[in-house]
């Protein structure tokens, strides 16, 4: 996705990245997430991301945001209006967190740690290795429970796909073989909904045609 500001145009994805990452590793990393069978909650925390950077970065309007991710005005809202410190609290009580939150993590929630990590990462407070990190995490530890929203997420990095995605082809060319749960990405392309703005709106029509 590239984001116009003034005459100047500009790709928010490398920052999103960073605080996505940022985000995991505030919830205890990809491996604590498997442990808390939680790797459900990265698709409601990439979007919540998407938000944030959107609204500080852009300085974008709740409805723009919106169009741009694929969310209802009210979920952006309830993203940008989180309170990050409240998110910290419950992240330190990381038990009392999965039960609250279930399979789903809440729109409040996923905003409070998306905003806490974007923070974070403005102040500089960023592990120069951690992308790394969690592809070795990811790779040796979970095979078949990989999450499917992180492999997206690392093959948009790695392969360089380019925003708007217009037909399944352009998805199939770039990320055949990855498995989406029990199917792969050749499968999935063809079932979901195009054009496809950006990555956050990519995980979104994953997760509803895998509904």
């Amino acid at each position: 996705m590239v984001i116009e500001v003034g005459e100047v145009q500009v790709n928010p994805e490398p920052l999103v990245l960073r605080i996505f990452l940022k985000s995991i590793e505030l919830l205890g990393g990809i491996k604590k997430l498997a442990e808390y069978r939680t790797l459900t909650w990265l698709p409601s925390l990439a979007r919540a991301v998407y938000a944030v950077v959107l609204r500080e970065e852009y300085n974008k309007i709740e409805d723009d945001i919106a169009n741009e991710i694929g969310l209802t005005r009210q979920t952006v809202r309830n993203i940008l209006r989180a309170d990050p410190e409240l998110a910290m609290k419950k992240i330190e009580e990381m038990q009392e967190l999965v039960e609250e939150e279930g399979k789903e993590m809440k729109v409040h929630t996923a905003g409070g740690i998306a905003k806490l990590a974007y923070r974070l990462i403005k102040e500089g407070q960023e592990e120069s290795n951690i992308f790394l990190e969690y592809s070795t995490q990811v790779m040796e530890h979970f095979s078949e429970e990989v999450p499917w929203a992180y492999k997206v997420l690392k093959a948009i990095k790695e392969k360089g796909l380019k925003f708007p995605v217009v037909t399944p082809q352009e998805l199939i060319d770039k990320f055949s073989g990855i498995p989406i749960k029990d199917k792969k990405i050749d499968d999935v392309a063809p079932k979901l909904v195009f054009p496809i703005n950006n990555p956050a709106h990519l995980l979104k029509r994953i997760k509803e045609a895998m509904s």
